[in-house]
């Protein structure tokens, strides 16, 4: 079938489009470089016909118009799932609100509890079948187009085009608006270079690895560490089954270290719901048949993460206590970025057999003036709990590794200490006494 006159009779401007937002609508931008960004413009126009429209997305890269052209929300509210280093800077001015959702659940979140009336989303251009592909999106738009009343598409040409398992594309007939554009370069997330602790990190945890297995990598400097070592190492048949898709992974790939062969599920493939990095990343997965995207309600499926032998998740948090409780996505109130996958991968991986899953961090940090402060801490007293006690696995610092599965309280508080730096070990030590999660015979 020829479906050029349906598109034809979809397609209109941006402007026309934002004609069907209403007063009180929520609006659906999806993910990272599924932002409509054409659309965004045009909505943003109509701040002053407009009163309380909500908009999600998350992993959006700036500038989101809506947000940034209504200081007062009368007129538009941005929400998040997960905030980028932008999203983060319009929670610090009150311009965004987090949504907390542990990531398996997005589309069981849409298909049940939350209203759509609007969806608009980036994709490639129609092919000759009639489906747009929702690229790096995949990993939750799908169940965002159904649960919608209106559909929007945006056509970007410079995104890649994904294969997938399923949901990864959407049909002209699901389709209610077409817009076209032209769009800047697709975002880049800039490589974060290693530093040396996360080179001491990575060298703690290369190990517990092992030929054949398969990778979750979160995104940022550590696990390019990892990445790196790996690649040096003399490793190899790495598979990929991850939330999100970074320049870790190629880098893995141009070393001839990640093949897929020994996966037990998906054997061939590297598994990904969203992708976020570089033009190179963004080449490497376009149309590439031993690449396959999902929506995170497969990805991220603690059962699904399970029937994975050799399952290695690395992830990191920005602090711990003695009880082994990991805080990942808030200082004290601040939002940083969200939940995520980090609570299904660390379910799933420590049900693999064979698996490991790791919670990764410096031991310390700085604040802005200059004063070091310890990122094991005696106990939160404010700070959003990402992970609880009971699901973390193993915990890593600079200064080694410890498994907490099975531990009582004072032998958490004794091995976590371990990996404080030496400057905080007996104020620590001190903090677990007065807590009663110390015994006198407790190594110091």
């Amino acid at each position: 079938m020829h479906y050029t006159a349906e598109y034809r009779d979809k397609l209109c401007t941006p402007e026309q489009a934002v004609q069907v937002v209403k007063n009180g609508d929520w609006v659906d931008y999806t993910t990272s470089l599924g932002k409509p960004v054409l659309l965004d413009r045009a909505l943003a126009k109509r701040r002053d016909e407009l009163t309380d429209v909500k908009i999600r997305g998350n992993l959006l890269s700036g500038p989101i118009e809506v947000a940034e052209c209504d200081p007062t929300q009368e007129h538009f509210t941005y929400h998040s799932w997960h905030c980028s280093s932008y999203e983060r800077k319009l929670c610090d001015r009150g311009l965004c609100y987090f949504i907390p959702m542990v990531f398996h659940h997005n589309s069981a979140y849409y298909k049940h509890f939350l209203t759509v009336n609007v969806a608009m989303v980036s994709v490639t251009p129609m092919d000759k079948h009639g489906y747009f592909n929702l690229s790096t999106a995949t990993g939750v738009a799908a169940q965002i187009l159904r649960t919608a009343d209106i559909v929007i598409l945006e056509i970007n040409a410079h995104l890649p085009k994904l294969y997938g398992g399923y949901d990864e594309c959407i049909h002209i007939s699901e389709v209610d608006y077409i817009v076209e554009g032209e769009h800047d370069p697709l975002p880049e997330v800039p490589f974060i270079a290693p530093t040396v602790t996360d080179e001491q990190i990575a060298a703690n945890i290369i190990p517990y690895l092992r030929d054949g297995m398969t990778l979750q990598l979160g995104i940022g400097s550590l696990p390019h560490a990892v990445g790196n070592l790996i690649a040096q190492s003399d490793l190899r048949d790495f598979g990929m089954h991850t939330e999100l898709c970074s320049d870790a992974y190629l880098q893995l790939y141009k070393a001839g270290k990640l093949t897929n062969t020994y996966k037990t599920i998906n054997r061939g493939k590297g598994v990904l719901g969203v992708a976020i990095g570089s033009h190179e990343m963004y080449e490497w997965i376009d149309e590439n048949p031993g690449i396959a995207a999902y929506p995170l309600s497969y990805v991220n499926d603690p059962e699904v993460i399970g029937r994975i032998d050799n399952m290695l998740s690395i992830n990191s948090c920005l602090e711990i206590d003695l009880y082994g409780q990991v805080s990942s996505e808030s200082s004290g109130i601040r939002q940083i970025s969200g939940t995520g996958g980090q609570l299904d991968f660390l379910t799933g991986a420590s049900t693999s057999r064979g698996g490991k899953a790791f919670i990764c961090m410096s031991s310390t940090y700085q604040d802005k003036h200059g004063v070091r402060h310890s990122r094991i801490v005696p106990r939160f007293g404010g700070d959003i709990i990402t992970s609880p006690r009971s699901q973390v696995y193993y915990v890593a610092t600079e200064y080694g590794v410890v498994n907490l599965l099975g531990k009582s309280t004072w032998e958490r508080a004794e091995v976590i200490i371990s990996l404080a730096h030496p400057d905080f070990r007996e104020a620590l030590c001190a903090a677990a006494e007065a807590q009663h999660i110390w015994r006198r015979s407790n190594r110091r």
